[in-house]
């Protein structure tokens, strides 16, 4: 794997201060294609159930793609070189034919991320083109903030303190012809590329182009953009080379060795009008030929009709795949294709390989860590994604864990901060009790995905220590609070919340036998698992007050804690019931009051050997709330023994499945259109660090540290590195010796000490 860029000279830099240039407001112009400035911007924002027309859309200006030049020249070398820009949906810009970055980030309109690039190295004495190839989705949908007629760019490109291009009715512009129609990909998510490279105009990015037949920008004085410097960087973009290439009948066949996600790069020759497909998929069929019809309901096969001239073939938009095949049509027996040209363009957020390190004794266990760190690093892009292929789409619920893991993983919490913040943007203008998915368009709301938002947010406080963003967001967290206090009856508990979809656990069929009507959703009556949602939400706000020095009602809690337990709790079997009229007792509906401490501790041992009899009854996303469930009653081996057993319900199906990233559920057979990268499946890496290895922050930001290992007699050794704010925290487990290595300024605290393992610290 060649993790170089796909080319070297600029970089991202961290935008968070808004450091470089210096100059205040937008000396560009909004420019955009003149049929969608005509256009009114569509209200897209709402309830989800207050359905809208969306008369004035025109699906014809769907999939449209955009390319636009500007000429600069310079008399001499620039010291330094910043380009700030931005478009509406996405952009791929490039410098005298070179890469320079892509972007932005999913964002709404009136907090609509751009981007900033050092790209001096880009640029040279004489003629320079900046060259950008604009896309418009045109679709409500998770994977872009689309379908609102608001399309278009602003740039400006500043040279040792001075402005040397802003984008304005000097540009030129073109429409790419080359992209035909085609099938529309997953849940609205993207679509197939047909493209005619007879159409293609070949070299426009590069200075020695003729655009002279090109018609000149058009400003959009109305676009409606608040643009905000991204707070994150942009997604890195390197070449994967294929482990195995094998001829197949009019093509290759090629496999990367592992899923990613990105596109197939390759260069191709023959006759003018000759067809070339390139098919990609996660598995394979039952003749071993890649699957493009995929399980999970994406159709993944573009065509290229040649131009008769050598062509580089690389889609736009990326894809979920390990596998790929490269046929040439029937027609076209006559086109080249070297093996040496051919690549994968990978791409994901900005994943230090080295910021955390493990491996053990166990080779299952490493093999869990690694599909579930895959499905981190692919299920991060520009944010957090459920999966890469279907949705594209991030979800408040699945951030639960995939902040949890990748906060370990990376070390960074850019993300992790930027995707709190966006969430809350739509609080006051559609919802007080937050969307489900956000950024973006398709308007769905959760009502157990809206309860984590508040525990989110502490967490992300306790691990970075971020006061002054913990205060900024904590008016969100009782927003939400405020907006199930709707549904509460004369007892305190809720009752009927159909303003919100509620989940339990996804898929439907791993609720463990959950004996409530949640037909379609609805949720007439009361019922545990939104009630458990409801008291973890309170407590972290109680916590969250309490760390912003203000006071928390005690009393509310323990009232709800007593009428939770007069409504659910069963005392003859010391067990918690689904519902209130119902005596059914599910993994979910005993796991989560004990998660939440809602509990009695007569019921503790009743509970687990509840939890010890059902094992992972229940979907990979609810295995987080189990697994941590039994860490809270102190059950750690039964803990590790769920990580790493043989059960069907298990990460261990994952991996006799073939698994190179984490499932959305257990076994591909569970769900009938199962993603097989989904990073909400990822809880073992979390949950070994802090329940197993003992490791979490024991004051906000990890200046002190708790340690608490619980390490089973099975693991023989293994040795760990996180990263913290606070620096590289290192812990060895060996022949029952434990040596912990924490950076100089850091406290360890030893909260208790594991029986027979000796320990020492540095």
């Amino acid at each position: 794997m060649d993790k170089r860029p796909i080319e070297e000279g600029g970089r991202c830099g961290d935008c968070a201060d808004d450091s470089e240039p210096r100059h205040g407001e937008w000396h560009g112009q909004w420019i955009a294609d003149p049929r969608l400035i005509r256009l009114e911007p569509l209200p897209v924002y709402h309830r989800e159930h207050d359905k809208r027309s969306l008369s004035g859309h025109e699906p014809t200006l769907a999939n449209q793609h955009m390319l636009v030049r500007k000429r600069v020249r310079l008399e001499k070398t620039c010291r330094e070189a910043w380009m700030r820009i931005t478009a509406d949906d996405y952009y791929k810009l490039y410098i005298n034919g070179s890469l320079a970055g892509q972007g932005p980030a999913q964002s709404y309109s009136h907090h609509y991320y751009y981007n900033q690039y050092e790209i001096s190295s880009y640029l040279q004495p004489g003629d320079n083109v900046i060259a950008v190839h604009l896309y418009y989705h045109g679709l409500i949908c998770r994977s872009y903030s689309s379908g609102d007629n608001r399309q278009g760019m602003i740039a400006e490109l500043w040279g040792d303190g001075r402005l040397l291009a802003a984008t304005d009715e000097s540009w030129r512009y073109s429409r790419a012809e080359e992209y035909g129609e085609a099938e529309i990909v997953g849940y609205n998510t993207q679509f197939a590329e047909n493209v005619d490279l007879r159409k293609r105009s070949k070299g426009w990015r590069t200075p020695g182009f003729d655009d002279s037949a090109w018609p000149t920008a058009t400003v959009h004085p109305q676009h409606g953009h608040s643009l905000v410097n991204q707070p994150t960087p942009t997604v890195e973009v390197y070449k994967r080379y294929p482990s195995t290439v094998r001829p197949i009948e009019g093509g290759v066949f090629l496999d990367f060795g592992t899923l990613l996600t990105g596109q197939v790069r390759a260069v191709v020759t023959g006759p003018v009008g000759a067809s070339v497909e390139i098919r990609y998929g996660e598995e394979l069929d039952e003749q071993g030929r890649v699957r493009w019809k995929m399980r999970c309901s994406c159709v993944y096969r573009d065509t290229w009709i040649l131009s008769g001239e050598e062509e580089e073939l690389e889609a736009y938009d990326y894809k979920s795949f390990r596998y790929a095949e490269i046929v040439a049509g029937p027609q076209s027996p006559q086109v080249s294709l070297p093996v040496s040209s051919i690549a994968a363009v990978v791409r994901h957020y900005p994943y230090p390989e080295e910021a955390c390190r493990f491996e053990s004794s166990s080779s299952r266990l490493n093999a869990i860590w690694a599909i579930c760190a895959n499905g981190i690093r692919y299920g991060t892009q520009e944010n957090y994604v459920d999966c890469p292929s279907r949705e594209k789409g991030q979800y408040l619920g699945d951030n639960t864990v995939i902040t949890h893991a990748h906060a370990y993983l990376s070390g960074d919490l850019r993300m992790y901060r930027k995707a709190l913040q966006e969430f809350s943007l739509l609080a006051e203008e559609v919802c007080p009790g937050l969307m489900a998915v956000a950024p973006g368009h398709h308007m769905q709301e959760i009502a157990d995905f809206s309860l984590q938002w508040p525990m989110q947010l502490l967490r992300y406080y306790r691990m970075s220590g971020d006061l002054a963003f913990l205060r900024s967001m904590a008016p969100i967290a009782e927003g939400v609070i405020g907006y199930f206090a709707q549904y509460l009856g004369e007892d305190g508990l809720l009752y009927s919340v159909n303003g919100k979809w509620n989940l339990v656990d996804w898929p439907d069929n791993l609720r463990d036998g959950y004996d409530f009507n949640l037909a379609n959703g609805h949720a007439d009556g009361c019922h545990n698992v939104i009630n458990s949602f409801y008291y973890g939400a309170l407590e972290a706000v109680k916590e969250i007050r309490q760390a912003l020095g203000l006071p928390a009602d005690l009393q509310e809690l323990a009232e709800f804690r007593n009428s939770f337990r007069e409504r659910f709790y069963r005392e003859d079997r010391r067990l918690f019931a689904d519902a209130a009229e119902s005596e059914h007792c599910s993994l979910h509906a005993n796991a989560l009051p004990l998660l939440f401490g809602l509990a009695p501790e007569k019921a503790r041992d009743s509970i687990v050997a509840l939890i010890r009899r059902k094992r992972l009854s229940c979907g990979v996303y609810m295995a987080y709330f189990v697994l941590k469930a039994l860490a809270a009653a102190g059950e750690y081996d039964l803990l590790y023994e769920l990580i790493v057993s043989e059960d069907l319900h298990s990460w261990n199906t994952m991996l006799e499945e073939g698994a190179t990233a984490c499932f959305e559920t257990w076994s591909k057979e569970l769900k009938w259109n199962t993603s097989l990268c989904h990073p909400w499946a990822s809880s073992p890496i979390p949950l070994f660090i802090e329940e197993i290895a003992g490791l979490s922050p024991l004051a906000p930001g990890w200046t002190f540290i708790a340690f608490d290992p619980h390490i089973p007699d099975s693991l023989e050794w293994f040795r760990l590195a996180i990263p913290t704010p606070e620096g590289e925290i290192r812990l060895e487990c060996r022949a029952g010796e434990v040596k912990l290595v924490v950076p100089d300024h850091c406290a360890v605290i030893r909260t208790t000490q594991d029986a027979g393992r000796g320990s020492a610290m540095e």
